[in-house]
């Protein structure tokens, strides 16, 4: 029976108040019931206006269909074909100004709830599947892939599946990249993300860790170990500062090594050998997802309060509207039209205030959004024990360092063709936040997807 219902159906989540106390999901998932109730609420579209804007192109009205036959599985071999994460996107790609825009449902009422739904088809085969996936005959050249974060898996499950000798190359002791070390636990436990890298391997693909692209191992030299082409997804992982007094102060952080101490290292945890120091009131500069991401998890790490300071208005945030919401729904403040002017410190130096100014709206800047200008006599302060800085990443500069012939704009990020991802060199591809600068999962997915389809003409017009 179709549901004509206005609204998606509503997924458990963790009451508020006892989520902040703990890192354990927060969204608890569709029971059967809930997730075939809610794929009847799709009209199956012939024309699949969603897929449109899937960045990994989904065939979504056929997965949901078989949702509704009751065919999970089915539906999980639909969403495989195109993604290589799906438990992953489907608890962390920002649906609502991708796939759901477009859904027909959204005109007069809410979206189908597609992210809800590819998470439950993944969580499904999970816990219910456990046949292996099996390796190919891998007869075709060797590709090395540049880090472990989405845009490097995505790009290596696709070659796997078309025969390649695939191997991943990660500078960190654990694989997984921004995944493991960007996204906490409770948006993204890593029990999923380790599943998810099982599945990998199982197709035949070989994750070495520790190893440094441009310092341990360059580009070149890899192409003398006989790889016949090589993809960079190293992302953006070089913190940007705001250059205003008091940053080099202790107890400021980039969010970066924030969430990595707590995210890879479980700072958090008593016995953890990279404690974060416990605060009491923390200040995160940013609105971004990352900023979202930063601030609740010092709520959990037991901060009394928590700003979250940002230079726009809140309809200018880049973070998705749903982390906005759970954030407010934990107690953090939200200090918009306000931007930090300087850090002061205490004569131990240790940061004890943030000196703000309050800014409104101007003419739109290159950006699309409006500019913040700073109001006369507007400064304040706020008392605080850490600041998190959120304002954005860049690509480091090893790679191109180290890699002759390997070219890059001014911010850093590697010059690609849009269509292929082919880089500067020959043989050397390159994709997600190393050329964009941080953006999402599913975006950095898609451009590994392509890359990888580049990277087979490529190998292919070599023979």
């Amino acid at each position: 029976m179709p549901n004509m219902s206005l609204e998606k159906t509503k997924m458990p989540h963790q009451d508020p108040s006892t989520r902040i106390t703990n890192f354990s999901e927060v969204a608890l998932g569709y029971t059967e019931e809930q997730a075939i109730n809610e794929a009847n609420r799709c009209l199956n579209c012939k024309n699949k206006p969603c897929v449109s804007m899937c960045p990994v192109s989904i065939d979504i009205p056929n997965f949901i269909s078989k949702i509704k036959e009751k065919k999970f599985e089915e539906a999980y071999d639909i969403i495989s074909k195109s993604s290589s994460l799906p438990a992953v996107c489907g608890r962390v790609c920002p649906q609502e100004v991708q796939c759901e825009s477009k859904c027909v449902r959204g005109i007069k009422g809410e979206p189908v709830a597609i992210g809800n739904l590819e998470r439950f088809v993944a969580d499904w085969h999970n816990k219910n599947v456990k046949k292996q996936s099996k390796p190919k005959n891998s007869s075709k050249q060797k590709v090395a892939i540049v880090g472990s974060g989405p845009a490097g898996l995505a790009c290596a499950g696709d070659l796997a599946k078309k025969g390649y000798k695939v191997t991943i190359f990660e500078a960190l002791h654990i694989p997984g990249g921004v995944l493991v070390y960007g996204i906490p636990e409770f948006r993204l436990p890593k029990n999923i993300v380790e599943k998810e890298l099982q599945n990998l391997e199982n197709m035949g693909v070989e994750i070495k860790t520790n190893i440094v692209i441009g310092s341990s191992i360059t580009i070149d030299e890899l192409f003398s170990q006989n790889y016949k082409a090589i993809f960079i997804g190293s992302g953006a992982g070089l913190p940007r500062f705001m250059n205003i007094p008091g940053e080099n102060l202790n107890g400021v952080y980039s969010a970066n090594e924030f969430l990595t101490r707590i995210n890879l290292m479980k700072a958090y945890m008593p016995d953890s050998s990279t404690p974060i120091k416990k605060c009491k009131k923390v200040a995160i500069v940013g609105g971004g997802n990352v900023a979202m991401d930063a601030a609740r998890s010092a709520k959990r790490l037991g901060a009394e309060k928590v700003y979250v300071i940002y230079r726009r208005s809140e309809k200018e945030m880049p973070a998705r509207m749903e982390e906005i919401e759970h954030a407010k729904e934990e107690g953090i403040i939200f200090k918009t039209l306000c931007n930090p002017k300087e850090i002061q410190g205490d004569s131990n130096y240790f940061a004890n205030k943030i000196i703000c100014s309050e800014m409104m709206l101007g003419e739109p800047d290159q950006s699309g959004r409006r500019r913040p200008i700073q109001k006369e006599n507007s400064d304040f302060e706020i008392d605080i024990d850490c600041v998190v800085i959120s304002i954005g990443t860049s690509p480091n500069p090893l790679i191109k360092n180290n890699t002759p012939g390997l070219k890059t704009n001014d911010w850093g990020g590697l010059i690609v063709n849009e269509q292929t991802g082919l880089t500067s060199k020959e043989g050397v591809f390159a994709g997600g936040d190393v050329v964009t600068g941080s953006a999402t999962v599913i975006l950095a997915m898609g451009a590994g997807k392509k890359a990888s389809n580049a990277i087979d003409k490529y190998l292919s017009s070599l023979k």
